[in-house]
C-alpha cells in the first residue's frame, strides 16, 4: 500500500511599515548569525504571553469570522513577529504593546533575552520532528534604521536583514522566494506587487513545523464515515483510527487526547471534542490561558481509541483590526505612533498593515505545517471508565504545543475538514 505524504503545517507573520516621505541615509542591513546552543530553561512570562496572546487573537478572529470558517493561527510567529517590532516602539506605542502582548513587567533587555533562548529551544534534535524559525527584515534601498534596533534585531531574533530596491517590479518576489523557501514551498506568496511608494520596512517571521506521529494510523484503517458541519447537515469524510494508550481528559464540556510527535513525544497536538450540548461555539467561550494551562495539566494515561479527520486548509488574514481591538491601535496611526527606536522623527513611522498566513496538513504520518470573568468548572484528571473512544467527527479544536516549555506553535478549529 502506498504511504501517503506527510502534511505540513507552517505559519508566516508579516508587518508592513510605512514612513509618511521619503528619507535618505546609509544602509545598515547585515545578515545575521547562527543560533546558540539550546537552553535549558525558559522565561515563564514569556510563555505566558504567547499563550495569552494567542487565545486572545484566536477570540477575536473567531468572532469575525463565519461560524462554519476553519481558523488556524501560529501565537509563536505572531509573538515573535510583534517582538521585532516592539523593539522600534518608544513612548505610549512601546507601552500599548506590552500591554497587549501581555509583556508588562519584563524590561526590553528581559524580553530579547526570552526571545532569545525562545530560537534556541525549539531547535528539536528529534530525527522525525523538524520546526524551524526565521525572522528577516526587509527595508526600502537607501535609508537610514537605528543602529540599535538593527543590532538588537540581528542579536537576539536571528534576522536575515536585507536592503532592496522596492521600486524593482521583481522585489515582492525576492521576497516572496525567501518565504517560499522558509516553508518548503507550504507558502509561497505573502507580499503582493508593486510594493506601495509608502512602505520602507517588512518584518517577517515563519515557523515551519514537520513531524510524524510516535505512533501512526495505519492507512488501511482509515474510513469514510459522516462529519457533522455546524449547519447540522453530513458530509462523508476519511476519518483516521488507532487505538491504545493515549494522554486523556474528560469533563462536562470536551474529550480532549493528546497525540505526540516523534521519539521524546516533546511536541503534541492536542484535540478538544466538545460535547454535542457544549458545542464550538460553547469550547471557545471557556477557551483562554489560564483554562488551557489547568486542563493540559489535568490528562492522564488511558487505553483508548481516536478518531481523527484528515484535513488540509489555508488560512489568510489581517490582524489590523484584532490588533487595535487588542490595545495596540496607537501603533497603526500615522499621526501618533512612535517608533523612534527603529527610525528619527520626523517623519512619522507606523504599522500600515499585519498579515497571518498559515496552512496545514494532517494525515495518517503526521502533521506538516509552514502560525476580568472567572467561570469555575469542575475538572477531573480522568473519566470514571477504564476506556475511552473519541471520534472528532463534528467541529473541534486543536492545537500544536511544546510540552517542554508549555508553548503552544499553533492552534486552530476545524468546522470543515474537506
Amino acid at each position: 500500500m502506498l504511504k501517503t505524504q506527510l502534511g505540513k503545517t507552517c505559519g508566516i507573520f508579516l508587518l508592513g511599515l510605512l514612513l509618511l516621505s521619503p528619507v535618505a541615509g546609509c544602509s545598515l542591513f547585515e545578515t545575521g548569525e547562527g543560533l546558540a546552543a539550546p537552553v535549558e530553561e525558559l522565561d515563564e512570562r514569556l510563555i505566558r504571553a504567547n499563550n495569552g496572546l494567542g487565545f486572545n487573537v484566536f477570540h477575536e478572529l473567531q468572532q469575525a469570522n463565519e461560524a462554519d470558517d476553519n481558523i488556524f493561527i501560529s501565537p509563536s510567529s505572531i509573538l515573535t513577529a510583534l517582538g521585532m517590532a516592539y523593539n522600534g516602539a518608544e513612548g505610549e506605542t512601546r507601552a500599548a504593546m506590552e500591554k497587549a502582548l501581555q509583556l508588562q513587567g519584563m524590561s526590553r533587555n528581559e524580553i530579547n533575552d526570552a526571545f532569545a533562548d525562545l530560537l534556541t529551544i525549539l531547535q528539536n534534535p528529534d530525527p522525525e520532528v523538524e520546526i524551524s524559525v526565521a525572522n528577516s527584515l526587509w527595508g526600502r534601498e537607501g535609508l537610514e534604521f537605528e543602529k540599535g534596533f538593527i543590532l538588537r534585531s540581528r542579536e537576539y531574533f536571528k534576522a536575515e536583514i536585507e536592503s532592496l530596491d522596492f521600486n524593482d517590479p521583481e522585489a515582492a518576489d525576492v521576497i516572496n522566494n525567501w518565504v517560499k523557501e522558509q516553508t518548503r514551498k507550504a507558502i509561497e506568496e505573502i507580499v503582493e506587487p508593486p510594493i506601495s511608494s509608502d512602505t520602507i520596512l517588512f518584518l517577517i517571521n515563519v515557523i515551519y513545523f514537520k513531524g510524524e506521529w510516535s505512533e501512526q494510523f495505519a492507512p488501511d484503517l482509515t474510513n469514510e464515515m459522516p462529519f457533522t458541519l455546524p449547519d447540522n447537515s453530513k458530509t462523508e469524510h476519511p476519518i483516521m483510527l488507532q487505538s491504545g494508550e493515549f494522554r486523556y481528559l474528560e469533563n462536562e464540556l470536551f474529550q480532549a487526547v493528546s497525540l505526540p510527535y516523534g521519539k521524546d513525544e516533546r511536541i503534541s497536538m492536542y484535540i478538544f471534542l466538545p460535547t454535542e450540548d457544549t458545542g464550538l461555539e460553547g469550547l471557545h467561550e471557556e477557551l483562554d490561558a489560564e483554562a488551557w494551562a489547568k486542563w493540559v495539566n489535568s490528562f492522564a494515561s488511558m487505553e483508548g481509541e481516536v478518531g481523527l479527520p484528515r484535513f488540509k486548509f489555508e488560512y489568510e488574514t489581517s490582524l489590523n483590526e484584532t490588533l487595535k481591538t487588542l490595545g495596540m491601535e496607537i501603533a497603526f496611526d500615522e499621526d501618533n505612533a512612535n517608533f523612534s527606536e527603529m527610525h528619527p522623527i520626523p517623519p512619522n513611522l507606523y504599522i500600515s498593515d499585519v498579515k497571518h498566513k498559515s496552512f496545514i496538513e494532517v494525515n495518517e504520518e503526521g502533521t506538516e505545517a509552514a502560525a476580568a470573568t472567572s467561570v469555575e468548572f469542575g475538572i477531573t484528571s480522568a473519566p470514571e471508565t477504564e476506556h475511552f473512544r473519541i471520534i472528532a467527527d463534528r467541529p473541534f479544536f486543536f492545537a500544536i504545543a511544546d510540552d517542554m516549555t508549555g508553548s503552544i506553535l499553533f492552534m486552530g478549529s476545524v468546522t470543515d475538514p474537506r
